[in-house]
C-alpha cells in the first residue's frame, strides 16, 4: 500500500489565498446538517429580497408615447424605439445615450422587424409605407434616409421577417407576404377578418406565421400554402403574440381579459397554460432567448415576468412615475428587460431583480449557486415560501386584484347554487321505471 501526501491538497498557492481545510462529508458526522442548511436558506432568501433592486435607469428623449421596441441581433447594446409621432431612435443602452434620431413616418410607427440577411431594419406606420433602413454603421448615420420604400394599399399594423429568406409578412386589412425586390405582395391570405393587430414568424418552423385578428381570433398561416391553416376564437381580443424561440410549436398571446394564453399549434382546442395576475389588458409580450421565461406589459402600469410553464408571475416591476405600458422587450443576452410607456420613457430593468451587475468572482458565484439551491430545496417551507413570494404592489393593483378575486368567488358560488338548485328540481325516477323508459 502506497501513502501519497500531495502538498497541493493542503497548501495555498499564494499568500493571498484562503487556507484549505480538510472536510469529511459523511452524513453520520453531521447530524445538524439539515437545520444548518435551513438557516442558510432563510438568510439567503431574506438577502435576495434586500438586494432586489431591479430598476437600472431610463432613456428619455422621445416627445410622444412609445409604440414599439426593436433589438439588433449583432449589437447587444443597440435598441430601436418607435413613437406615436413617427420618430425612430437608435439608443446605446450601455451608455444610455441616443445614437441617432430620424423622422421615419407620418403618424404612428406601428411595428419594426430586423433582417439578419441584409442587416436591415423594416418599419411600418400609419402612412401606409414599408421602409427599409440600413443598420450597419456604428454611429447610426445610415439611418439618415431609407434605402427602400414600398407604398401599400391599406394601413399596416404589424411586420415580421423570415429568419433566413428575403421574405417578410405584414398585417393590416389582410396578411401579405413580400419579397425584398418586389413592390407588390407575392401572396395574400384572408379569412373573413376585418383587420389583424400583430403578426410573427416562427423562428424554428420558419414557414409558419401566426397573427391576432380583430374578431378575437388567432390565425395560423403557412407561407407554402395558398390559404390559412387553422383558426381559434377566444372570448376577448388578443393584442400581441410571440413564439417561443426554443420550442417550435409553442406561442403565447397577450389578451384583453387580463390573461396570457400559451398554445400548442398542434392542438388549438385548449391552451396548455393560462398566465394570470394582471389586473388590466395585456398589451405586449416578449420571450427571453432561452425560451424559459417571458415578460408582459400591461395597461395596469406594471410589467410582469413569468416562467413559461407556470400560471403566476415570478416578479412584478413598477415605479410611481411609470404610466400605462405599450411595449416590452427582453434583451438578447438574457440579463435585461426593456419597457416603453405612455409618458415617453424607456426603462431598463434587471431580468433577475437581485442579480449583481459587474464582475462576480468565482467564490462569489459558487456561494450564489449554493444559496439558490438551498432556497429551491426549502422552497415549500411556509416561512421561506412567504418571504420568497412577497412583493409590494401599487395600491390600485392590490385593490383591483381583490375585486377580481371576489367577483370570481361570487361567480363560482352562483354557478354552484344554480347547479344544486337544478338537481333538486329533477324528479326522482325509480330504477324499474328507468329501465322501461330506456327500452321504449
Amino acid at each position: 500500500m502506497l501513502l501519497v501526501r500531495n502538498p497541493d491538497d493542503y497548501l495555498r498557492e499564494t499568500k493571498r489565498d484562503i487556507h484549505k481545510l480538510p472536510r469529511n462529508y459523511d452524513p453520520a458526522l453531521h447530524p445538524l446538517e439539515t437545520p444548518r442548511e435551513y438557516t442558510r436558506a432563510m438568510n439567503a432568501v431574506k438577502l435576495e429580497r434586500v438586494f432586489a433592486l431591479p430598476f437600472i435607469g431610463s432613456l428619455d428623449g422621445h416627445r410622444d408615447g412609445l409604440t414599439c421596441l426593436g433589438k439588433h441581433p449583432d449589437h447587444l447594446s443597440w435598441l430601436y424605439s418607435g413613437a406615436c409621432d413617427g420618430e425612430l431612435k437608435l439608443w446605446d443602452v450601455a451608455k444610455r445615450k441616443i445614437v441617432y434620431t430620424v423622422q421615419a413616418h407620418d403618424g404612428f410607427i406601428r411595428a419594426m422587424a430586423f433582417s439578419q440577411e441584409t442587416s436591415s431594419l423594416y418599419t411600418v406606420g400609419d402612412d401606409k409605407l414599408i421602409k427599409q433602413w440600413k443598420a450597419q454603421e456604428l454611429d447610426g448615420s445610415d439611418l439618415k434616409a431609407p434605402i427602400n420604400t414600398i407604398v401599400t394599399r391599406g394601413m399596416l399594423t404589424g411586420i415580421s421577417h423570415h429568419r433566413s429568406k428575403p421574405v417578410m409578412a405584414t398585417c393590416g386589412e389582410a396578411c401579405n407576404l413580400w419579397e425584398h425586390s418586389r413592390a407588390q405582395p407575392i401572396k395574400t391570405f384572408q379569412w373573413g377578418v376585418d383587420s389583424l393587430q400583430s403578426i410573427k414568424f416562427n423562428q424554428v418552423e420558419e414557414n409558419i406565421i401566426a397573427a391576432c385578428g380583430s374578431d378575437r381570433s388567432i390565425i395560423l398561416y403557412d407561407m407554402r400554402e395558398s390559404v390559412p391553416v387553422r383558426k381559434v376564437v377566444l372570448k376577448m381580443r388578443s393584442n400581441a403574440l410571440c413564439w417561443n424561440p426554443m420550442e417550435a410549436f409553442i406561442f403565447t398571446v397577450a389578451n384583453e381579459d387580463y390573461n396570457l394564453y400559451t398554445f400548442d399549434m398542434r392542438n388549438f382546442a385548449n391552451p396548455i397554460n393560462v398566465h394570470k395576475d394582471h389586473v388590466s389588458a395585456v398589451i405586449d409580450i416578449d420571450y427571453s432567448p432561452t425560451g424559459k421565461e417571458f415578460v408582459s406589459a400591461s395597461y395596469d402600469k406594471t410589467i410582469r415576468l413569468y416562467n413559461s410553464r407556470q400560471a403566476h408571475s415570478r416578479d412584478i416591476y413598477h415605479t410611481s412615475r411609470m404610466q400605462r405600458l405599450t411595449c416590452a422587450a427582453w434583451s438578447l443576452d438574457d440579463r435585461f428587460v426593456y419597457s416603453g410607456s405612455d409618458e415617453m420613457n424607456i426603462r431598463i430593468w434587471k431580468a433577475r431583480a437581485a442579480e449583481k451587475l459587474g464582475v462576480v468572482k468565482p467564490r462569489e458565484k459558487t456561494a450564489l449557486r449554493v444559496n439558490a439551491k438551498l432556497v429551491e430545496k426549502f422552497a415549500h417551507h411556509p416561512a421561506i415560501k412567504r418571504i420568497h413570494r412577497h412583493r409590494h404592489v401599487p395600491s390600485h393593483v392590490y385593490n383591483s386584484r381583490n375585486e377580481l378575486r371576489n367577483s370570481r368567488i361570487a361567480a363560482r358560488r352562483k354557478e354552484f347554487n344554480v347547479r344544486t338548485h337544478t338537481k333538486r328540481q329533477l324528479p326522482i325516477i325509480p330504477e324499474k321505471a328507468k329501465v322501461i323508459v330506456s327500452e321504449q
